[in-house]
């Protein structure tokens, strides 16, 4: 394993992603005064929504997060709630970066950006970095405090760190059944299934919420900074866009989406993004198994879970293949994203017995 941080590669800034460098500098320097820039800038490539950027100051490196430019969902990229769920949450759950500051003047950059320190570790992607070897026991600790870090965030009240006011009381099953199928539609393209019967399927058997926690919707491996130095610890949790306070059960459906193992189907298996095809890494049942021990929550018929999860990633999945379609974004990480629908689409059609297409 690993004994120091592998550092997660920044490259250059791409065209359509650049922003006015010297304003930034004067706008963070009026409220840092001990830095000495303007920064080195460099973005990061990893993410699907918000645009992240390192600022490199000298031997300091600041994060700074921004959203995309053109189509955006009308509740997605909201800067403050991003910035303001990290600075409450920090007193209660360690592994959030510091949150230096906020800006909601579209004069200095054309729209909202926060500025955060950077949390040093190291951050798993498709493939393990350069450096980094996990045996079968080093990824079942990985695969563990993955999920007890997942249990220890949905042991935090919501009212104590401040965040209450996040939900909207009892009905977040209903809400996300709805509201991910109205996106859905309201994204749709020619080249994609029409996703009816599945959302028919979760409309009819969607259950009762069975708790009411603070939940960072996005849990994933790529968005969790790790100490790889003995045990595996995580040390950051980043990219809070979507975080709620809602029914927990629901982000553990959408978080076995991503958790894609050595024994999943070719197809599905196309689409993993972390190594979680590792020998040792916790199966999808364990996982769950785990979580549920952790935390105590009932759990009634994981097949609703796991479909939602699927088909909520299939929809995230959607919006930007709709985006690259009309043109409003040119990240060649995208140009698989139409085939990567059909195949969630699929999955959970499958799994809920609904039939559907093969994929593509």
């Amino acid at each position: 394993m690993s004994a120091s941080p592998v550092r997660e590669e920044a490259g250059e800034v791409r065209r359509e992603d650049a922003f006015d460098v010297a304003a930034l500098h004067a706008w963070l320097s009026a409220r840092m005064p001990d830095l000495d820039g303007p920064p080195q800038v460099r973005q990061f490539g990893g993410g699907v929504s918000n645009l992240t950027y390192l600022l490199r100051y000298g031997s300091r490196d600041l994060i700074m997060r921004r959203p995309p430019r053109g189509h955006k969902a009308a509740s997605a990229h909201d800067m403050r709630r991003e910035f303001t769920v990290q600075r409450q949450l920090k007193p209660h759950f360690g592994a959030v970066p510091e949150m230096l500051a906020f800006c909601d003047d579209p004069a200095v950059l054309g729209g909202e950006f926060y500025v955060m320190e950077r949390v040093e570790g190291t951050i798993l992607r498709r493939e393990l970095p350069a450096g980094v070897t996990l045996g079968p026991d080093q990824a079942r600790d990985l695969g563990h405090t993955v999920v007890d870090t997942l249990a220890d965030l949905h042991a935090v009240d919501p009212e104590t760190a401040g965040l209450g006011d996040l939900g909207k009381g009892p009905g977040y099953v209903r809400r996300q059944v709805e509201g991910w199928s109205r996106r859905y539609r309201g994204a749709l393209t020619d080249d994609v299934p029409d996703g009816e019967a599945v959302m028919a399927w979760l409309e009819e058997h969607r259950p009762d919420d069975v708790a009411t926690r603070l939940i960072h919707n996005d849990w994933k491996l790529d968005n969790l900074v790790l100490d790889l130095d003995g045990t595996p610890r995580v040390v950051g949790v980043l990219d809070w866009e979507m975080a709620t306070v809602g029914d927990p059960l629901m982000e553990l459906g959408s978080a076995m989406a991503y958790w894609i193992t050595a024994d999943d189907d070719e197809l599905y298996g196309l689409l993993r993004r972390q190594p979680t095809h590792l020998p040792g890494m916790p199966t999808r049942e364990r996982f769950v198994a785990r979580y549920l021990s952790r935390t105590g929550l009932p759990m009634g018929r994981w097949e609703f879970y796991e479909v939602f999860g699927l088909f909520r990633l299939a929809v995230i999945a959607q919006q930007i293949w709709f985006r690259y379609r009309a043109g409003q974004t040119t990240n060649p990480a995208f140009a698989g994203f139409g085939d990567a629908v059909r195949i969630l689409v699929a999955r959970a059609s499958s799994l809920a017995g609904v039939g559907g297409p093969a994929g593509p």
